[in-house]
């Protein structure tokens, strides 16, 4: 049981802070900051604030996939 939740916790550190420290890159603010208030916000809202961040998660990953820099036109 121990192993599965460290397993877990570990899974949403490597992927879930990614969002935090690009949304405080794209404010100007440390990712830690942003961490803070997502925390937060979902103690005040009872979840909504966790629901918020996953989406904002899914939209960003949506948009990387969606908008590709390509280098030439060759690239196609």
């Amino acid at each position: 049981m121990v192993k599965m939740v460290t397993q877990l916790r570990s899974f949403f550190e490597r992927h879930g802070f990614y969002v935090s420290s690009r949304l405080g890159d794209k404010l100007g603010m440390r990712a830690r900051s942003v961490r803070l208030f997502f925390i937060y916000l979902s103690f005040a809202t009872f979840g909504a604030g966790f629901a918020f961040y996953l989406i904002l998660a899914f939209l960003l990953r949506f948009k990387d996939m969606v908008y590709t820099k390509r280098t030439s036109v060759f690239d196609l």
